[in-house]
């Protein structure tokens, strides 16, 4: 299982209000290249998000279910990639002072990602999703700023 933490200079409302919102998963998702659908109940258990993810031409489209959904607290998500199976994504929204502690944990659930799972699988994977909740952290900071400065949330494209 790769573990990351992240306090993000933000309230726990705001850092929800990121991963509640399935159309912005690609600004802060490495390697998502767009949003392709997202149903309009999410993030309640059940609902889907599917997304194109890859580099250059090598792409593929993935499916992230949401199976747990604690508003405010906790976010579990299984993301399906056909052939390589699935994994879960566990988020938990810690208030820490006025700011939040995000731990993001992942663990493979089936696939070639469950045989390869180990030290070097899980390394590249806690790299990967340190920079995500780099962008994440990045993005809920400049809303923040943004909101106490009264300038609208101007829209990013994924």
């Amino acid at each position: 299982m790769a573990r990351n933490r992240r306090l993000i200079l933000s309230s726990p409302s705001r850092v929800w209000g990121l991963l509640a919102d399935g159309h912005r998963y690609g600004e802060w998702v490495s390697g998502t290249q767009r949003v392709l659908a997202a149903d309009p109940h999410w993030p309640e258990v059940g609902a889907r998000l599917q997304v194109r993810v890859g580099l250059g031409p090598l792409v593929l489209d993935d499916t992230c279910v949401v199976r747990i959904c604690d508003p405010l607290r906790r976010l579990e998500l299984e993301a399906k990639a056909d052939h390589f199976g699935a994994a879960r994504i566990a988020m938990n929204v810690i208030p820490w002072g006025e700011n939040t502690l995000l731990v993001l944990e992942w663990h493979p659930l089936r696939g070639p990602g469950i045989r390869m799972h180990g030290l070097p699988v899980d390394y590249i994977v806690s790299i990967r999703n340190g920079m995500m909740l780099t962008k994440l952290a990045r993005i809920a900071l400049r809303e923040r700023q943004e909101s106490a400065a009264g300038e609208p949330r101007s829209p990013r494209s994924g």
